[in-house]
């Protein structure tokens, strides 16, 4: 059975668009694999707190010196790297803000992003541990100019982030499906590129 972790982050419910892209992602997804198992984390809904210095601890310390401090900090995010390697398929859902993720998703990556679980190092450098998986990110943009060489891409730390983020903990087959001018579009030019979206995912994913 194939999997599927969905990682929602716009507070926004039936308004948000980065949700509608990844609901329009997982749509196709369920028609190529109709018995997918979902595991889904809306972070809007689901706090994740930031890391504390117990929390710090617990990542650089050896489970077998562990105290039942060091336990109870670190179980979120025992949790959360559970559902990531339990996962073939990652979705990510975000909009962009003020050039980059929201907190809820920063929190979330902090938990996850941990030495000796998703990513090693050595003398030799750093290498990923979350290996053999494909990661979707769904991306809304409120301004255009963000992507390629557009006016504001100097600004964006949004999409590069993400995109390098994953490839640090492993995760080569990224794809990247995004909306832009969300809000300075009017209802028939985001109502256009919503369409034009919906057939770009349905024949990037789509099982011939």
């Amino acid at each position: 059975m194939s999997s599927l972790l969905r990682i929602d982050s716009s507070p926004r419910g039936a308004g948000s668009h980065s949700k509608f892209i990844a609901d329009t992602i997982q749509k196709q997804l369920v028609i190529n694999t109709a018995d997918i198992k979902i595991c889904q984390r809306d972070l809007s809904l689901q706090e994740i707190p930031s890391i504390s210095q117990a929390t710090i601890t617990g990542f650089f310390t050896p489970k077998e010196n562990f105290t039942s401090e060091l336990v109870k900090a670190t179980l979120l995010s025992d949790q959360l790297i559970k559902e990531v390697k339990s996962a073939d398929t990652i979705l990510i859902s975000a909009p962009i803000y003020n050039f980059g993720v929201p907190s809820s998703l920063k929190a979330w990556i902090d938990q996850i992003v941990r030495v000796s679980e998703t990513f090693s190092f050595n003398e030799t450098g750093f290498s990923g541990l979350v290996r053999g998986k494909k990661a979707i990110l769904a991306l809304s943009y409120g301004a255009q100019g963000y992507v390629g060489n557009g006016d504001l891409s100097s600004m964006n730390f949004f999409e590069p982030y993400l995109v390098a983020l994953l490839k640090f903990i492993g995760i080569e087959d990224i794809a990247v499906f995004r909306l832009e001018g969300t809000s300075i579009l009017d209802e028939e030019g985001l109502s256009k590129q919503k369409y034009a979206l919906q057939t770009q995912i349905k024949n990037s994913l789509e099982v011939n």
